[in-house]
């Protein structure tokens, strides 16, 4: 029902931002509820954030609060995850999904997914 497709990813030194987008295609994009997740060879897929379908609320996991903001421009269908303060343990590919409901930090809440954007963190 619904496309996504991550860009904004790239090599980038330790401590350096980045902004990532996931734009949106199909179905109504503020009926999902949206998430970023990561995954680097060999781990687990981690999830990173969520936001409501308004963007009203948002939910990070302890081990990157402070350090990640989810925000989303329904607007423009798209959803963003900036990253400040980048680490080397950061490199992964990064993947943005979407869910029916409002927020979510399961793998399997999430129907749809896009085809990820490398980040590659050097030091």
């Amino acid at each position: 029902q619904v496309q996504l497709v991550e860009s904004g990813g790239g090599l980038v030194q330790a401590g350096g931002s980045l902004r990532l987008s996931c734009a949106a295609s199909g179905g109504i994009f503020s009926t999902y509820g949206m998430g970023w997740f990561r995954q680097a060879p060999g781990k687990e897929r981690e999830f990173l954030a969520a936001i409501s379908r308004s963007g009203v609320s948002t939910y990070y996991p302890d081990s990157v609060k402070g350090r990640f903001t989810i925000s989303r421009d329904n607007a423009k269908n798209t959803v963003y995850l900036q990253i400040l303060s980048l680490k080397p343990e950061d490199t992964a590919v990064y993947y943005c999904a979407a869910t029916s409901r409002a927020l979510a930090v399961t793998t399997d809440s999430y129907a749809y997914w896009g085809q990820g954007t490398q980040v590659t963190v050097s030091s």
